[in-house]
């Protein structure tokens, strides 16, 4: 029960930090959304580390996709989904997370770590870079995407899987490169959010395909 109360713990400081980061920057909804994303990334790696069996992450994970998806029909907290668009991308969100979990949480850790940092970091990133900073843009499937936020994607996908892979000690080979590459290509559907699921699970998938071959 303590173990769940530190992820609990970790999950409020997140909220705290946006709500605060809220009152001061009213205007910038899409990073705000970021800071859960992104903040929500070392969250893996803190349950690995408590010891935390995969049933309980899975219970857990879907109680968290249950309120995530009461919050969406009634906006009792709408910094989560105060966006300009329509986007499931917050279920889609918790949804490939439960998906990594009842695949990789003990069979290939190192896999459901890979696929959820890119999604967390390497999204979140772009996002935020890619709203931020100016460059040339594009449309694909009515999402405005740029270069630099598709190019953050890459590199932050690349040293994602170069980092797992060194301290893992895998094999280092050009397939670091083919993972990144497919990371950032899916990335590009997000359109109602969906790149939250397929780039996770994908990532995960090459990443145990390629690298771990568990």
């Amino acid at each position: 029960m303590l173990k769940f109360v530190f992820i609990s713990i970790y999950i409020i400081i997140i909220f705290l930090i946006s709500i605060i980061y809220k009152r001061f920057n009213t205007n910038n909804k899409e990073a705000l959304r970021k800071i859960i994303h992104i903040g929500i990334g070392p969250l893996i790696p803190l349950a690995k580390f408590l010891e935390i069996d995969q049933i309980s992450a899975l219970y857990f994970t879907g109680l968290v996709f249950l309120l995530t998806f009461i919050n969406y029909q009634f906006k009792l907290f709408p910094t989560i989904e105060d966006v300009d668009r329509k986007s499931y991308g917050t279920l889609f969100y918790c949804m490939s997370l439960f998906i990594l979990i009842y695949f990789y949480w003990n069979k290939d850790p190192t896999s459901l770590i890979a696929g959820f940092f890119i999604m967390t970091f390497g999204d979140g990133f772009a996002g935020l870079i890619g709203k931020n900073f100016q460059s040339k843009s594009w449309f694909f499937l009515n999402q405005k995407k740029s270069f630099l936020g598709t190019i953050t994607m890459f590199i932050t996908s690349l040293m994602v899987v170069l980092c797992l892979s060194y301290f893992q000690k895998y094999s280092l080979n050009i397939n670091i490169f083919t993972i990144a590459f497919i990371s950032t290509v899916l990335e590009q559907f997000s359109i109602f959010g969906i790149d939250n699921l397929i780039v996770p699970i994908s990532a995960a998938f090459c990443f145990n395909f390629f690298i771990t071959g568990l």
